[in-house]
């Protein structure tokens, strides 16, 4: 606990002693190879947050798998943190790597092993795990809009339905869409993209996912907007659906993509390529890294099992294979971070109801999630990117972004 920086933060163990580390005089202190404690000085430090340890912990075990054993430990109510959880996130981010190497050594070759053997089944399954929980439960704190995935604020104080809607037309104008054309849209949640999509741009829809819960819903909306005909949604895979020669003039995904898994990211552009026509469009709405990492292993186990993060080099390096040529590339990290701040303060205010649906493990896991991923898109290099691409050469496309963006709201 000495080593970690960015505090102050205390720290109360089993046997009741309680310290405050991260201070800079302790800094400082380690700088010039000094072991004495900052008594003084800690004792007028006001702690950002403070970490109860309930029961003795094995440090070699902390050590072999940092996120699981410390997110276990938390939902099972041996650890507490009371206070700031951004700062406990935003302090375990920037010291990760004291804990990092050990970690990712162990988890490489299982995660490579893990990715080859994934099947059809077993990512069905894993969205279903996630996306199955219940459209009451996605509906208590989701916006109207029932956007599972990062808005687009204009600004900071937007609320978080105008932002998701925002976010909707941005996507769609990058599309250049037409009245009558075909549109795909890969993962496509509750409906909110195809059903404004057939709204504001007159295009036929069509939306798959994997979960029957969102299917049910999207059919109920798509009726209750009298868009039967020109709004369908699907309980489908896209790779069964790329074999039964199907084309659409623009396909679109929006946070799905992270699904798919690190072996299968080619098989989701020859998929793309089998169902897109010549000089059509596609956005690919996606999480990325930097570099190529191997997922966060609590966040496997206990929210998206089988998901895969990519770096924006794996996508951008599959794009020339199947002639895609990348026409722009957008980062909305900052949005991402914004939107899971709505999120999770919406979930602080329906945890009564979460309890009673789930109970207490459920809702200590669900805060740590979204919480957690405010911190990261904000300080540890987890991004999110909008790529455009076409299929083959495009020559009848706006030039620049203003003109992209004059199509209709």
């Amino acid at each position: 606990m000495r080593g970690v920086k960015g505090g102050p933060f205390a720290v109360t163990y089993w046997d009741g002693e309680t310290e405050v580390y991260g201070t800079e005089e302790q800094v400082r202190d380690q700088v010039n190879g000094e072991s004495k404690r900052q008594v003084s000085v800690q004792s007028q430090s006001t702690p950002r947050f403070r970490l109860i340890l309930r029961e003795k912990i094995s440090l070699q075990d902390v050590l072999a798998n940092p996120s699981v054993e410390l997110g276990e430990a938390y939902i099972q109510g041996k650890i507490e943190i009371e206070g700031d959880l951004r700062e406990f996130f935003r302090i375990a981010i920037q010291n990760q790597s004291r804990l990092a190497a050990a970690e990712v050594r162990g988890l490489a070759q299982r995660f490579l092993r893990r990715q080859r053997s994934t099947s059809k089944e077993e990512q069905a399954e894993g969205v279903r795990q996630h996306y199955d929980l219940g459209n009451d439960f996605f509906r208590l704190w989701l916006d109207e809009t029932m956007s599972y995935s990062c808005a687009y604020f204009r600004r900071p104080t937007d609320s978080l339905r105008d932002a998701q809607l925002q976010k909707i037309h941005h996507t769609l104008r990058k599309l250049n869409l037409r009245p009558g054309e075909r549109l795909l849209d890969i993962g496509s949640g509750w409906g909110g993209l195809i059903i404004r999509a057939a709204k504001k741009y007159g295009v036929q829809a069509v939306g798959i996912t994997l979960s029957k819960n969102q299917v049910e819903e999207t059919k109920r909306r798509i009726k209750a907007e009298g868009l039967t005909g020109q709004v369908e949604v699907r309980l489908a895979d896209y790779r069964n659906l790329a074999e039964e020669s199907e084309v659409f003039d623009k396909i679109v995904s929006v946070g799905m993509f992270e699904h798919v898994g690190k072996e299968n990211i080619p098989v989701y552009m020859e998929a793309v390529n089998k169902m897109l026509k010549p000089g059509g469009l596609s956005v690919l709405h996606t999480i990325t890294h930097c570099k190529e990492t191997p997922p966060n292993p609590w966040m496997e186990k206990y929210i998206f099992p089988w998901g895969y993060i990519p770096s924006l080099r794996e996508i951008v390096w599959q794009l020339p294979e199947f002639d895609f040529h990348l026409l722009d590339v957008e980062s909305l990290r900052l949005h991402y971070a914004l939107t899971l701040d709505h999120w999770a303060e919406n979930f602080e205010r329906v945890v009564p109801e979460v309890k009673k649906m789930y109970g207490e493990a459920f809702v200590k896991m669900w805060r740590l999630y979204l919480v957690g991923c405010a911190v990261s898109f904000r300080y540890s290099g987890l991004d999110i990117h909008q790529l455009l691409f076409s299929k083959g050469l495009n020559n009848d496309l706006p030039m620049t972004r203003e003109g992209w963006y004059a199509y209709k709201e």
